[in-house]
């Protein structure tokens, strides 16, 4: 079956860091470029992040010096790290490639 998983997601603290992973299966990740997107309550979805298959990244400005998106090809997984984390970042985060999106995971930020 083809599919993303993400994990990793909860409560954090202002300024904290968190870690998604995004697990796929049924295809190669190191073959397809993989991006990242919130969407935070009411509003619309937001692109964060891509990682290419030749293992570039972009990120959207927003994030740009405090997320930074990473993966492993053994273990066909992405990962977006996520600094000084503040509350207009809470959202459900998702991975996504081409026709293809995961379930999303809701990260927090709140005191």
């Amino acid at each position: 079956e083809v599919q993303l998983v993400e994990s990793g997601g909860g409560l954090v603290q202002p300024g904290g860091s968190l870690t998604l992973s995004c697990v796929a299966s049924g295809f190669t990740v190191s073959d397809s470029t993989i991006k990242w997107f919130r969407q935070g309550p009411g509003k619309g979805r937001e692109w964060l992040a891509s990682i290419f298959s030749v293992g570039s990244t972009q990120y959207a400005a927003s994030v740009k010096g405090r997320f930074i998106t990473t993966r492993d090809n053994a273990k066909n997984t992405m990962y977006l790290q996520m600094n000084n984390l503040k509350p207009e970042d809470t959202a459900v985060y998702y991975c996504a490639t081409l026709g293809l999106r995961g379930q999303g995971t809701q990260v927090t930020v709140s005191s």
